[in-house]
């Protein structure tokens, strides 16, 4: 048999086994013979690795006794100076000599033939149907020890593998904490700088006097508190451990702060935004906030040239979920490029429209918010020009909002 198939149960070279040792002896003991073995072949070699009334050994395959018998069954020989394939062969005609001589193939699952099991003695034997039936038994159980020890070999591999990306994955979360910590931190400072700016703002006369500037300062102040509330919620996810608070949530009113953060860009861009009846959901409402954020900044930046986009919000009620579309009349994303757009660092559209270039963050933020509340996420063609974004959210609260509601 070839080397590989001999080396990949591992045995050749190894201590012996146990549980071959001890089928070695019950095959003599069920022969009454004072001699048995198993032996696995290799391409050039014999290697007897348990054996009974001798010791395991290696011989070249030329010189195997076993190797001179054909096998497709056990086979059993009364006397082997008299049987014409195995008279000649040194290990009968020398003294003492081996005189009986039965044997069994031991096959892989795959039909391969890995070795035999023997049982030999000095003198000629006679043997019944049961004694043979019971040898080709045993042949067949030591293959599938032989099974067994290659398949806890693997499981054992894999085990090993698994404790190493175990171990990896741990390395990673902690890594990423820290720079969630840090990414908040960074991003808080110049929140807070700006929130301050707009609270001494809205103390001078001039901006008092003026109720409309008054008011602006005041939405730039909300908009500082209400990104600082949403870095951290969104950090908190990205945090090993970390899951949405969970809350009823009407996502009109969600939209409509949104819209309300966006509105210079709307009235910048020249934007017609649409929104139609949005449903309550089981939610995070400040992680809600993030998701439709970057979808509806998407729409609104990534534009094609002399087109204002015009955007539509509305909800779809499927079975068990809530599908909350963001179609626009942009510039698309390339085909192709729909599912790695979620993940971080990774542009597919921007270069050639009207649309500020990003860094590829957004969507990775939305794809996370959302698996994180047991949802999906995912972009397509809009009926007519432009992209569809949506997400959606399962109708019944999760399992684990279940369970802590207990």
């Amino acid at each position: 048999m070839p080397t590989d198939e001999a080396d990949r149960y591992g045995l050749v070279g190894a201590p012996p086994s146990d549980e071959l040792q001890s089928l070695s002896h019950l095959a003599a003991s069920i022969f009454g013979a004072p001699g048995a073995a198993v032996t696995i072949f290799t391409a050039t070699s014999e290697h007897r690795i348990a054996a009974t009334g001798t010791e395991p050994s290696v011989c070249a395959l030329g010189e195997s006794l076993c190797s001179q018998v054909e096998l497709d069954d056990a086979v059993v020989v009364p006397d082997a100076r008299r049987d014409p394939r195995l008279a000649g062969h040194p290990t009968v005609v020398s003294r003492p000599g081996i005189r009986f001589y039965a044997t069994a193939p031991m096959r892989s699952p795959d039909g391969v033939l890995v070795g035999q099991l023997c049982v030999f003695d000095h003198r000629p034997r006679r043997t019944s149907d049961a004694q043979r039936d019971a040898l080709g038994f045993l042949a067949a159980r030591a293959t599938d020890i032989l099974e067994l020890r290659l398949r806890t070999r693997q499981l054992s591999a894999s085990l090993d593998e698994l404790t190493q990306t175990r171990d990896e994955l741990a390395r990673s979360n902690v890594a990423l904490s820290h720079f969630a910590a840090q990414v908040s931190h960074d991003l808080r400072n110049p929140l807070m700088a700006v929130r301050a700016n707009a609270e001494v703002l809205a103390g001078e006369p001039a901006v008092r006097e003026d109720p409309e500037l008054a008011a602006a300062v005041e939405r730039i102040a909300d908009a500082a508190r209400g990104m600082a509330a949403m870095i951290h919620d969104v950090l908190s996810v990205a945090q090993e451990g970390g899951r949405p608070t969970w809350q009823d949530v009407d996502l009109r009113e969600v939209v409509d702060r949104v819209l309300l953060d966006l509105s210079p860009l709307v009235r910048q861009a020249d934007a017609q935004v649409v929104v139609e009846d949005l449903p309550v959901v089981r939610a995070d409402p400040a992680l809600l906030y993030s998701v439709l954020l970057n979808l509806l900044d998407n729409s609104l930046k990534f534009t094609r040239h002399g087109v204002p986009p015009q955007v539509r919000v509305h909800a779809v009620a499927r079975p068990g979920w809530w599908r909350i579309c963001v179609t626009d009349n942009g510039a698309g994303v390339p085909p192709g490029h729909e599912h790695e757009v979620f993940l971080p660092f990774v542009r597919a559209r921007g270069e050639g429209v009207a649309g500020a270039a990003g860094h590829g963050i957004g969507l990775a933020t939305v794809h996370r918010v959302v698996t994180a509340h047991g949802g999906r996420v995912g972009l397509e063609p809009s009926p007519e020009t432009g992209t569809r974004a949506w997400f959606e959210l399962p109708v019944d609260a999760p399992a684990a909002d279940r369970h802590d509601a207990t």
